[in-house]
């Protein structure tokens, strides 16, 4: 891509952040016209993906730490994987109601009809605020259990933010990936339920607790472990047996956005499958 080709395109990328803004605004006003309602739900949020940590601390209460992971170690993987998945949990609604939503009542084809990149729309559909609950959680955490497990520097900030930008993407990829499926079958993802809010649960835990061919799958495939687990050994300054060097386990959260790039090209595969039923 030549020079004249990138002036000639960052107009409409300039379009397009700024009706993305729009969308964010609109979908924000409107849920905010029931206050209540949001009260509710984030409270509900926060209470249910709490219960999520008293399980972790009832747990090692019990058993005591694993190997160097206590509760506060293991605190700040809890709080990195939940807010992440809270943005993307957020930001990522169009995907996930994508099959019955878009697909089922062919809304997708008014989509198809604009001139705007479907991805955009429905990145652009909805934006859950009640999601505030979770990320407040998860920040809150992650913070509490990093002040008494390590040191609060620049360098830390900047790992912590990385790692939830990575996250951030790769959770919004499976997502994305669960509305491609649905191109050929609406019914029957519970299997991608289980991937996105399975992959939370497990993922809060250290990836050595588990069996060999798990620890593949989370590290070289579904990259939940390059997000949070190898970044966490940074911010702790942990010296593990995977053999990783420090500067390469700092940069592993780049996985979530090659996975994100990996999910919008299979869905732009499967827009190409696409045949409405529309009569």
């Amino acid at each position: 891509m030549n020079s004249t080709e990138i002036r000639s395109r960052f107009p409409r990328i300039l379009k397009s952040i700024r009706l993305y803004a729009l969308y964010l605004r609109l979908s924000i006003n409107a849920q905010a016209q029931y206050k209540s309602a949001f009260i509710i739900q984030s409270l509900g949020q926060l209470a249910s993906s709490g219960m999520g940590f008293v399980g972790i601390w009832a747990l090692l209460s019990r058993f005591g730490s694993f190997q160097t992971w206590n509760i506060y170690t293991i605190g700040v993987l809890y709080g990195l994987i939940n807010t992440s998945f809270a943005l993307a949990e957020a930001f990522g609604r169009g995907f996930d109601v994508f099959g019955s939503d878009f697909v089922r009542n062919r809304e997708f084809d008014r989509l198809l009809s604009r001139p705007r990149s479907p991805i955009l729309q429905l990145l652009g559909h909805e934006v859950r605020i009640k999601s505030l609950g979770r990320l407040l959680q998860g920040v809150f955490v992650l913070v509490f259990c990093l002040a008494n497990a390590g040191d609060f520097t620049l360098g830390s900030f900047l790992v912590i933010v990385w790692c939830i930008v990575g996250g951030f993407f790769l959770f919004l990829g499976i997502f994305i990936i669960q509305a491609t499926l649905s191109f050929w079958t609406i019914d029957g993802l519970e299997v991608m339920n289980g991937l996105t809010y399975g992959g939370v649960q497990a993922a809060q835990y250290p990836v050595d607790v588990y069996p060999g061919w798990i620890r593949f799958l989370f590290i070289f495939v579904v990259p939940f472990s390059a997000v949070a687990y190898f970044p966490t050994d940074v911010l702790l300054h942990y010296h593990d047996h995977w053999g990783v060097v420090e500067y390469v386990k700092a940069i592993l959260p780049i996985l979530g956005l090659i996975f994100f790039c990996i999910s919008t090209f299979l869905f732009r595969v499967g827009i190409s499958y696409y045949i409405s039923e529309r009569n």
